[in-house]
């Protein structure tokens, strides 16, 4: 299991986004971290600034989202949904497609489920329950929102 330190993560996204800028080719999982980016051009001139961003903290009373950590959760939600693990996320990713007609928007309530699970783990010190992302999943499906 790859389990990178915070900078290293963030480096992905940098270099991902350099090489994107110069015109160089990108290797393995960059391709996908710059789909990631180009969905949000609101951290492009962040991702353009390494050295000033690259250590830069984003504490939860601050109120600041956490772009670092929002591409994160991106950037596994697509390993997920290219290998349908947990299995069923694929289905249900493309019911949410089908109800909100956008690809955008279906990916963030799977990001927001996926947040929810790991966040809960964390707070009982256990890994994350499937169950419960798959069941955060069908909840968003059946309600309104």
């Amino acid at each position: 299991m790859f389990s990178p330190t915070r900078n290293q993560a963030r480096e992905l996204f940098f270099q991902s986004w350099e090489k994107y800028c110069s015109g160089r080719p990108l290797e393995g999982l960059e391709a996908t971290a710059l789909e990631v980016i180009l969905m949000h051009p609101e951290y492009h001139a962040l991702l353009g600034q390494r050295e000033r961003n690259i250590d830069r903290d984003y504490l939860p009373e601050s109120g600041q989202i956490n772009p670092f950590l929002h591409l994160s959760l991106h950037l596994s939600v697509a390993e997920q949904l290219a290998i349908d693990q947990p299995a069923g996320i694929s289905g249900l990713y493309d019911a949410l497609l089908a109800k909100h007609g956008d690809r955008h928007a279906a990916l963030h309530v799977v990001l927001e489920c996926l947040g929810e699970t790991v966040w809960q783990a964390n707070r009982l010190k256990a890994a994350p329950d499937q169950d419960i992302y798959l069941t955060c999943l069908r909840d968003r499906l059946n309600s309104g929102t």
